[in-house]
């Protein structure tokens, strides 16, 4: 039998690392972080763990660090960059954090760790070739005959293939991505992380502009943009993709294969298998190609192991208020007046205007880094993902007040309010809510309803989640399978939005 080395990372979790993994990377994990771009701290006091650490958690042995030292400072490497203890890994961090008590183990996501390791280490080596220059040539002939290097129509063959994890609500998709990102070799100049919605938002915009561009010589557009993506960044990490419409569908068909061939390494993190992507949607035929590369250029790995590392328990900090009532008015117009008057040289002012996508927004009233709206102003009018982010990119802490309950009549209400949660937790915005029962009743037809009105769809989300119908009351709102997704998904990033380690960490510009 082989001797089996152990890393006590708490009492409910024990990471086994065989012996004959000498010449391997042991097999870690992790949970979530927050900002993907930290000041100039220790990685590890950036990270906003949902995984909470075990109050009696012990410490690696110094045995098992000097293990885990030789392994990355004497093991086989064929790097010109030498691996040295001051360049950050995900293992390295992990270890680190594990060391600090941040975190405690999983041994599901330890298995997802080690991907992401293996391809930290094929990045260190990895230089993309150089992107061809866009033809001059205006006439279709003169293309034909041209002696400039033409695109290319395959891989390079020392690109490492991209990594594509997909998974359900609460199973660390974000936080996986975060640590990626932060750990990237220091040789990687040029990288890039971007959620799916802003990613498509710059895609539109750049196809659009060559389009204008091209005139009347024509030509494919997505070509131009993907070579200006390819030389933006080697390295290209979004959050949760997916395809909802035909446009999106046709363009990433496109933009995906000839990222792929400029020697983008992709890194994507998705809540579908990739043959679930745009299911039943128009010409689907179309975009089956993007299926067929995402199975064969990328490694699609499953992240649902059964545990909601947001449904952890932690201390929650008091962000929601309810119900609307003289009392709790006066309670966060109190937390919004002691927030904004620390700096007398940024005072709050009424009705500042914030250009979104050719419209003006009036904020009620705000400084130049928090908002205080009214639900109205926000979910009142038609805005879409793309204005929510932009409210998010500049204010890093919003107020929203008198949040109603929202039935079926309110649908529209209630699918703005879900894409506004998505862009508050993806801009790690702290966000301040009161509303007329607690928030997570606001979707709610009837609290007192009886749960047989909750589909079996419904009630399965809302096992996952640790949520019980008295908390969340019954809804017959959302009834597609996207819809429903979406809700989940915004229940469970509430509750980590509503944590104490959100409250501390989040906000930050």
């Amino acid at each position: 039998m082989k001797a089996v080395r152990r890393i006590v990372t708490s009492p409910h979790a024990v990471a086994r690392i065989p012996s004959s993994l000498a010449q391997r990377r042991p097999y870690v994990s992790v949970a979530s972080t927050s900002n993907p771009h930290p000041p100039q701290k220790p990685l590890g006091r950036a990270l906003n763990s949902s995984l909470a650490a075990d109050p009696t958690l012990n410490p690696a042995t110094l045995a098992e660090q000097n293990f885990l030292t030789n392994r990355v400072t004497q093991g086989p490497s064929s790097s010109a960059e030498p691996i040295s203890l001051e360049n950050p890994t995900p293992l390295r961090q992990y270890m680190k954090m594990i060391d600090s008590g941040v975190l405690r183990g999983d041994d599901h996501q330890t298995r997802i760790i080690q991907k992401l390791q293996d391809l930290h280490d094929k990045l260190i080596d990895y230089h993309q070739p150089p992107v061809p220059e866009e033809s001059q040539a205006n006439s279709l002939l003169s293309r034909i005959f041209s002696r400039e290097s033409p695109d290319p129509t395959a891989p390079p063959p020392n690109a490492p293939k991209g990594l594509y994890l997909y998974g359900d609500v609460g199973t660390g998709k974000t936080m996986l991505m975060d640590l990626f990102y932060q750990t990237l070799p220091p040789s990687l100049k040029r990288k890039r992380r971007v959620h799916f919605h802003a990613f498509m938002i710059d895609v539109h915009k750049r196809v659009h502009a060559a389009k204008i561009a091209m005139g009347f010589n024509g030509g494919d557009p997505i070509v131009p943009v993907a070579r200006d993506l390819a030389r933006d960044a080697s390295v290209l990490c979004f959050d949760e993709f997916q395809v909802t419409d035909i446009a999106d569908a046709m363009i990433l068909r496109r933009l995906l294969e000839s990222l792929v061939n400029y020697g983008v390494v992709c890194v994507m993190t998705s809540n579908r298998h990739p043959d679930d992507l745009y299911k039943n949607g128009i010409q689907r035929s179309s975009f089956v190609p993007a299926i067929d590369l995402l199975k064969s250029q990328f490694e699609v790995t499953d992240l649902d192991s059964g545990t909601d590392y947001r449904r952890i328990p932690r201390a929650l900090s008091q962000v929601y208020y309810h119900p609307i009532n003289p009392e709790n008015d006066r309670e966060i117009n109190k937390l919004f007046d002691s927030l904004t008057s620390n700096d007398p040289t940024d005072p709050a002012i009424a009705n500042r205007k914030l250009n979104t996508w050719g419209r003006t927004l009036l904020v009620p009233e705000s400084t130049s880094k928090i908002a205080k709206f009214n639900f109205m102003d926000l979910c009142g009018q038609p805005l879409s993902a793309a204005d929510y982010l932009e409210v998010t990119k500049n204010f890093g802490t919003v107020f929203l007040l008198n949040v109603p309950k929202m039935a079926l009549d309110k649908k529209d209400l209630a699918r703005r309010f879900i894409t506004f949660i998505d862009a508050c937790y993806e801009s790690k915005t702290k966000l301040f809510v009161t509303s007329e029962v607690p928030v997570f009743q606001v979707f709610s037809d009837d609290p007192n309803s009886e749960a047989k009105q909750i589909s079996d769809h419904m009630r399965s989300v809302m096992d996952d989640l640790g949520l019980s119908n008295e908390v969340v009351g019954s809804s017959s709102m959302f009834t597609g399978e996207e819809e429903v997704f979406a809700f989940a998904r915004a229940c469970s990033r509430l509750v980590q939005m509503g944590s104490k380690e959100w409250a501390e960490t989040a906000g930050q510009m």
